[in-house]
C-alpha cells in the first residue's frame, strides 16, 4: 500500500489502497462456530451463549453477518412445532421481529417434530469503532413446544463477520 505525505493534506492513500476510499472492500472477516445445545420454551426471543464479535476498523463500515445455524423444533403434544431464531446487536434484533413468528428460521410445521438449517444474511450498519457483539437470540410458542440449535451438542452452527468498507 503506497501513502502520500504532502505538507497541506497530511498522510492519505491513493483511491484504491485506502479502505475508506475503496466502497465495498472487505477489510476484516472474523469466524465463530458453536456446538453446545441450548433450548427455550419461551415466546419472547432470549439469548443463546452463540455469539461473535469485531471491532470495526472505521465508524462508516458495514457489517455483513453470514450465518447457518442447525435447529429443532419439537411439541410434546404431537401438533405444530413452532419456533425461530434472529441475531441481536445490543438488546435490538437485525431482523424486524418482536415475535418468534417473524424470526429468520421460524419453523411453521403441521408435525411435532422438525429439525433443519437455516441460514441467515444481514447487513447492519452499527456506526462505530467499539467492539460489536452479536448474539443468536431463539424463542417458540410456548407451552408444548421447544426450540433448539446444536441439539445434542453433535450440531455445529457457524457465523461469519465481514467488515466492508462504506
Amino acid at each position: 500500500m503506497s501513502i502520500v505525505l504532502d505538507g497541506s493534506n497530511g498522510v492519505t492513500f491513493p483511491n484504491g489502497s485506502n479502505p475508506q476510499a475503496a466502497p465495498s472492500k472487505v477489510l476484516q472477516v472474523v469466524a465463530a462456530t458453536y456446538n453446545t445445545q441450548t433450548s427455550t420454551t419461551s415466546s419472547s426471543f432470549g439469548a443463546t451463549g452463540f455469539t461473535a464479535t469485531i471491532t470495526p476498523l472505521f465508524s462508516t463500515s458495514k457489517i455483513l453477518l453470514l450465518s447457518k445455524v442447525s435447529y429443532r423444533s419439537y411439541s410434546s403434544s404431537a401438533t405444530n412445532a413452532y419456533g425461530g431464531c434472529s441475531w441481536f446487536r445490543g438488546g435490538n434484533a437485525l431482523q424486524a421481529t418482536t415475535s418468534y413468528e417473524n424470526g429468520a428460521g421460524f419453523s411453521n410445521a403441521t408435525t411435532a417434530d422438525v429439525r433443519g438449517i437455516t441460514t441467515q444474511i444481514v447487513l447492519d450498519s452499527p456506526a462505530t469503532t467499539s467492539a460489536v457483539t452479536y448474539t443468536l437470540n431463539i424463542a417458540c410458542n410456548g407451552g408444548t413446544q421447544a426450540f433448539y440449535i446444536c441439539e445434542g451438542n453433535n450440531f455445529y452452527s457457524d457465523v461469519i463477520l465481514m467488515e466492508i468498507a462504506a
